[in-house]
């Protein structure tokens, strides 16, 4: 086991391929381990069919002469999901598939790097599907993820905790940080709960009253 902690929960989380900078291979092996079911979008499938992953689900707006035929008939029984919509991102059309399909989580890689404004949409459409869906996003060097208004987890000393708010994020204290907060407040472009860490071996503990707060552990 790596230093990602990639951990079973109650349901074994889907896995979500999408089109940004791939991760390092014993990271995406380990996701598949724990994750049997696999949807890709649709710009990252020639990426991942070259590294030899069964897909069950290719979906997209195949927007750009996109032949997802081919796919079909060479990577049966692979299911081929058309999502046009514009108004969400081929991500957000990810997360409503697997809502629809009755799964609860899923851990999502290749979704940072590469474009800002993906990266920075990616990490924030998170809020809209915390009573939804359990979403991780992983890469080489973090794992994100909201945070439940009461948040308890063993952590070793010095481990990098970063606390993003998506908005503003009210009544915030926390355990164990070697920077705590007590009641307090922050707000993305104002405050920000960045690179603190873990005072002491332990549990960290962290609530919240009010807003969506990101947890980000960083891996050095």
């Amino acid at each position: 086991m790596s230093s990602h902690h990639i951990v079973r929960d109650d349901q074994e989380p889907a896995l979500i391929i999408a089109n940004g900078l791939e991760c390092n291979n014993e990271l995406l092996g380990q996701l598949l381990e724990w994750s049997p079911f696999v949807v890709v979008l649709d710009s990252a499938i020639e990426r991942v069919v070259e590294l030899g992953i069964k897909v069950d689900v290719l979906l997209g707006d195949f927007d750009r002469d996109f032949d997802s035929n081919y796919y079909k008939e060479n990577h049966y029984p692979i299911e081929i999901v058309h999502t046009p919509d514009q108004n969400k991102t081929d991500l957000e059309k990810a997360f409503d598939y697997l809502i629809e399909k009755g799964h609860k989580a899923v851990n999502v890689v290749w979704a940072t790097g590469k474009r800002a404004d993906h990266t920075l949409n990616n990490l924030s459409v998170l809020a809209s599907y915390r009573n939804e869906l359990k979403i991780v996003l992983f890469d080489d060097h973090s794992k994100v993820f909201l945070l439940p208004n009461s948040f308890k987890k063993w952590y070793p000393k010095n481990s990098i905790i970063s606390l993003i708010p998506l908005g503003k994020v009210d009544g915030i204290i926390t355990e164990n940080l070697f920077y705590p907060l007590n009641n307090e407040s922050l707000e993305l472009g104002y405050r920000t709960g960045s690179s603190n860490h873990v005072a002491e071996d332990g549990i960290v503990t962290i609530t919240h009253e009010k807003g969506n707060l990101l947890l980000i552990e960083s891996f050095e």
